[in-house]
């Protein structure tokens, strides 16, 4: 049996529900190809069946999983690269000059996937920036998926994940064998804290982070969850604090709070102070 328009219908109102996730209308063919092996997992024959369980009775488990597997966890090593240069070269020594009299800095990686980009931080920190010894350093990795979630504190990876982006230098420094693959050494991974989180529902008090990595997640939301989100976010910095997005994303027209500030072919967005 395979899913239905009334099937899809559900679905996007479910994501949109759970995880303001605006799936389009052209995504249809996502419903077999995410939910099929869900299905499969759970003893059931189709996609049909698996969200018709859903209609009838609320199950979070399930729902979790559907959500889970609906949701891009598409990650690399110091993706992009850009990025990472606008960090060591503007944005960390900006916030470490800063911070100097107190001695803290707090970075957040939110919609972190299976944890490659906030290693990565750690990973620039701990190689790039000697002065950070007997500092308080916050690092926190945030994701929707608890899947996700517990991959990133395993802190293991495949070959081929690897292999997407990881200099030969960093995999021999801060890297062990772990059977086929390789693992974050546990020296590493101590300085490196993740939590499930929603960014679509009302934030908890937290640290105000002096960078928050929110980057490739705004393009799953509508414009008025992206408003709340960035206004969230621009809470959430410390004074004069770094948004980082992904290049096809901005806030510019969704919200006053941030000052574009362009360095090692990006732009980072600095929060505004009062």
């Amino acid at each position: 049996m395979t899913s239905t328009a009334t099937d899809f219908a559900f679905l996007r109102a479910l994501l949109y529900d759970r995880a303001a996730i605006a799936l389009g209308e052209d995504k249809e063919y996502l419903l077999e190809a995410r939910l099929r092996p869900v299905a499969r997992d759970l003893g059931l024959g189709s996609v049909t069946e698996l969200l018709d369980q859903l209609r009838r009775a609320s199950n979070g488990t399930v729902e979790r999983r559907v959500v889970d597997a609906m949701t891009t966890n598409e990650t690399s090593w110091f993706r992009d690269v850009h990025p990472f240069e606008a960090l060591r070269r503007h944005v960390l020594p900006d916030r470490i000059a800063r911070n100097a009299a107190r001695r803290q800095l707090a970075i957040w990686s939110a919609a972190c996937s299976s944890g490659q980009e906030l290693y990565s931080v750690a990973m620039l920190l701990d190689s790039g920036f000697p002065e950070l010894d007997g500092w308080s350093v916050e690092l926190v990795g945030t994701d929707l998926s608890s899947e996700m979630v517990e991959r990133a504190r395993l802190g293991r990876f495949s070959g081929l994940e690897i292999n997407r982006g990881l200099p030969a230098a960093s995999l021999v420094r801060y890297f062990e064998r772990d059977g086929a693959g390789h693992r974050v050494r546990e020296e590493l991974r101590r300085r490196c804290r993740f939590d499930t989180f929603n960014l679509a529902r009302p934030w908890p008090l937290m640290v105000r982070f002096d960078v928050i990595l929110l980057r490739n997640v705004l393009i799953y939301f509508d414009n008025e969850t992206k408003r709340r989100v960035l206004d969230w976010a621009r809470r959430q910095l410390a004074p004069g604090g770094y948004l980082m997005l992904g290049s096809g994303e901005s806030p510019l027209g969704l919200t006053d709070g941030y000052q574009p500030v362009t360095v090692a072919s990006t732009i980072v967005y600095q929060a505004k102070e009062e």
